[in-house]
């Protein structure tokens, strides 16, 4: 079971004061919390490509490598590149020399993106957001798979036996897919035999058992070895010394991010009542003291399926030390704890 991190590099302005972190800083501190998440002994930490104010991070493999040197055996991902409205030869060019950087550390997750700021920034059309996604997909593992591409798509020029340099450390390169719920992109993740992330930022997390089970049917169906693969949860969440000390930290800035989103995307009022109702054991947010996020960890292994766990945080701006010290617990509390019991359990169920 592996435990990690991710982050959207996010700005958004101070709740009590409205002062706002510049992006520099903000990317140069998320660089200090990579490096901490390795000191503490988490697997991996993912960084999300965001084109909007409020979000720093327009290129993940630039801050992962500003880290890669000054880690050792984190893994680096993107969590996630939107691949729609990105080239694929540059994704694969940026991670590949991520991973030369980290000696074979970096990890793509590739998806269509929540947001869509990309695809006027780049010059893609809404209308063919699903076919986008298809297309470069094809090429990006076309290109994984062999140093000489020929290939020819719809929406970007055919390449005629070209090579694609640098070639990673890693043979192949892992290559994700993220996705929100989608059955259609859970079912593509297992014909194509790759890893899945789920994004399980809302409702009950056991509602998404029935998609691993499907990503599994998938998995057989091609005749991939599903033993192989890795199914993660990306989950929003804070941890504290005490769990009344975390809800009261992570509650103001995450209220006011998700009213903001609510504004532009028609959802209702998130108040308190919401937020302490999606914290409670059945709720998708992993928030409380080591012991609480432990458990939850836990039950989410054993119910659903997830191999790889990352706590998304912050979802709004929080004080740098209070993330670092969120970082710190769950390396040090919780990941030991939730490895140690799931190795356990997973040895008395027979699934090792």
């Amino acid at each position: 079971m592996e435990v990690g991190i991710s982050t959207f590099v996010e700005t958004t302005p101070d709740v009590e004061s409205g002062e706002v972190v510049s992006h520099a800083q903000r990317i140069r501190e998320v660089v200090e919390e990579i490096i901490l998440a390795d000191q503490v002994g988490l697997d991996v930490f993912g960084v999300g490509e965001h084109h909007r104010e409020d979000f720093a991070a327009s290129n993940p493999a630039i801050i992962l490598a500003a880290a890669a040197p000054q880690t050792k055996h984190i893994r680096l991902t993107s969590a996630v590149t939107v691949l729609s409205s990105a080239d694929p030869v540059r994704v694969f060019q940026d991670f590949a020399t991520l991973d030369g950087i980290s000696n074979g550390r970096a990890e793509i997750m590739a998806g269509r993106g929540s947001f869509i700021e990309s695809f006027p920034l780049f010059g893609y059309d809404l209308k063919d957001y699903d076919e986008l996604f298809e297309e470069k997909l094809e090429l990006l593992l076309k290109i994984r798979d062999s140093e000489k591409v020929t290939w020819r798509g719809g929406h970007r020029p055919a390449i005629q036996n070209r090579g694609v340099y640098p070639r990673p450390v890693q043979d192949p390169l892992p290559v994700w897919i993220g996705s929100g719920g989608n059955s259609e992109s859970v079912v593509r993740a297992g014909i194509l035999g790759l890893p899945l992330v789920l994004a399980i930022i809302g409702g009950s997390p056991i509602q998404f058992e029935p998609l691993v089970q499907l990503y599994k049917k998938a998995v057989a169906h091609a005749g991939h070895d599903f033993s192989k693969l890795t199914v993660a949860s990306h989950s929003h969440g804070f941890i504290a010394e005490t769990t009344e000390k975390a809800a009261d930290k992570f509650f103001p800035s995450t209220q006011q991010v998700m009213n903001q989103l609510g504004k532009e995307r028609g959802w209702g009022h998130y108040d308190r009542k919401s937020f302490d109702a999606a914290r409670s054991f059945e709720g998708a947010l992993y928030v409380g003291d080591p012991n609480t996020v432990a458990e939850k960890i836990i039950h989410l292994r054993k119910n659903v399926g997830i191999t790889r766990f990352m706590l998304h945080v912050p979802v709004g701006s929080m004080p740098h030390e209070d993330v670092m010290g969120a970082i710190e617990l769950l390396g040090k509390e919780v990941a030991p704890r939730v490895r140690e019991e799931v190795a356990a359990w997973e040895n008395q169920s027979g699934l090792k």
